[in-house]
């Protein structure tokens, strides 16, 4: 076998390095894969546009150092790293259209980071096509600038892999080194769970062949993970119970196949709890289906090309990151799987490449037709429901700002509390805290939201034709364009002394 890291860079013909021109992967920028992360970014600003409001996740991860309205109930699943990721433009600007750029440029430098990892693994046209494949995804583009944190697992996941194979084949590359340990970490500092699932296979070779590598991913999740193990002592009651207590909130981790619920969710439902209805149209959904056989055709070529460790490896990773969000959650959301389209797009490529080329280089042309008009109608499919759904997702947001509005002409203004229906968006967007007595946002009484209506401006918050709590039902109400307004009388203020 060839020594150092050629010896997973033979590629499919005659043994020609994979990255064809033999220069060191660290030192050699690959313009192709600079433009495909640079497209990706102007997408997002294009198609899903920054002028977005926040979802109801990303009000939580926002609010923990935001300047508009104080932080709301973190509960036990969630980590803080999309807090702090955020944080250094959410704690001096309310801006929402400078959060959704920043993020936007943020997840196209990480793509391009994480597709320069895998170079001389496979050949850059190889490495090109994914990022493509990856980025053009109505998913990726939907997330890519969201305050959330399944795209940075996805990002992580693809460069923790990438420098576990590349320290694998050269004990002498510490840049490998350093990925392997910064992916664990920023997918451990994103979600700690999926870290752990994704990297299973990662630590399972360590453990029988490599201890080196082992003990570098493990210090990388360790490094990730600390603050949310932390926390789970300071407010949670341990690491036991903080797991007990996301279980719960997840709706009891065990046997819940959820794979029809994921198809459900690809036609742009972003969270399907509980998902019920007709599956999408055929055309909607095909490329779920292609993708893991398009996957394996790629494990087939690199088989043949005696290549076959960078294609296995990442399956592996992406099956156990799916295994969890397909068979152990009885409830859907796409983004749940972004780490495993990240990791099957290398494959994926793989395939499409040897498809459409000759052993020597030159295209096939039927095949190239047919995959060009197949890639074209998968396109068309998935910009039709991106549109869709930041539509939808748009006008839902609008509705939060007028309610909030609404509130403010009320006399709901900071200092306030909203609480009820909705409380922990829409108190983000009025500028409020946020308080919850009963479902998995719990964190306060019914008795503490009384006190403090008569301190400050309080709102309860109901769906049509929801009664109000007993505390708020001669408080004044207001019809709004989602919800009914409940204000409690304003407070009485104290003389002057």
């Amino acid at each position: 076998m060839a020594n150092g890291a050629n010896a997973l860079l033979v590629g499919g013909r005659r043994g020609a390095p994979a990255g064809g021109s033999g220069t060191p992967w660290r030192t050699r920028c690959a313009w192709p894969l600079v433009a495909v992360a640079g497209a990706f970014t102007l997408a997002q600003l294009l198609l899903v546009r920054p002028g977005l409001g926040l979802g109801w996740d990303e009000t939580v991860y926002v609010s923990q150092y935001a300047a508009q309205a104080p932080p709301a109930f973190f509960s036990a699943p969630r980590a803080r790293g999309v807090s702090l990721l955020v944080a250094p433009v959410v704690s001096w600007s309310t801006s929402t259209e400078l959060l959704r750029t920043y993020l936007a440029l943020l997840s196209g430098l990480g793509l391009c980071v994480a597709l320069h990892v895998w170079r001389g693994l496979f050949p850059d046209r190889v490495l090109t096509v994914a990022g493509a494949l990856f980025a053009s995804l109505w998913v990726t583009l939907f997330y890519g600038p969201q305050a959330m944190p399944n795209l940075w697992v996805a990002l992580g996941g693809l460069v923790c892999a990438g420098g576990f194979l590349r320290a694998r084949a050269d004990r002498r590359d510490r840049a490998a080194l350093v990925g392997l340990a910064a992916g664990a970490a920023l997918m451990a500092w994103m979600r700690p769970t999926d870290a752990v699932w994704l990297t299973l296979p990662l630590l399972a070779l360590a453990a029988l062949r490599h201890r080196r590598l082992a003990v570098v991913l493990v210090a990388g999740l360790a490094a990730g993970g600390a603050p949310w193990v932390v926390e789970a002592y300071i407010a949670h009651g341990g690491l036991g119970q903080r797991l007990s207590e996301a279980s719960r909130i997840q709706g009891g981790l065990g046997w819940n196949p959820a794979v029809d619920d994921q198809l459900r969710g690809l036609v742009g439902r972003t969270l399907c709890r509980p998902c019920t209805g007709p599956l999408p149209h055929p055309a909607v959904m095909a490329w779920w289906f292609v993708l893991p056989l398009l996957a394996a055709a790629g494990l087939a070529v690199a088989v043949r090309a005696r290549r076959t460790a960078p294609t296995l490896l990442p399956l592996a990773c992406a099956a156990t990151a799916a295994f969890p969000y397909l068979f152990m959650i009885g409830y859907a959301a796409p983004r749940f799987l972004l780490p495993v389209y990240a990791l099957l797009a290398i494959p994926v490529a793989d395939a499409l490449v040897h498809l459409v080329t000759r052993p020597d280089g030159r295209p096939r042309p039927v095949a190239a037709t047919a995959t060009a008009l197949a890639l074209a109608g998968h396109l068309a499919a998935q910009y039709a429901v991106l549109d869709r759904t930041v539509e939808r997702t748009t006008a839902h947001h609008r509705d939060w700002a007028r309610t909030a509005a609404q509130l403010h002409r009320l006399g709901v203004r900071p200092p306030c509390l909203v609480t009820g229906a909705d409380a922990i968006p829409v108190a983000y967007y009025t500028g409020c805290s946020s308080a919850n007595v009963r479902g998995h946002n719990v964190n306060s009484t019914e008795a503490a939201v009384r006190s403090t209506a008569h301190r400050i401006p309080t709102a309860v918050l109901t769906r049509p034709g929801g009664a109000p709590p007993a505390y708020a039902r001669d408080w004044a109400t207001h019809r709004s364009p989602l919800l009914r307004l409940h204000i409690a009388p304003a407070p009485r203020r104290k003389p002057p002394v």
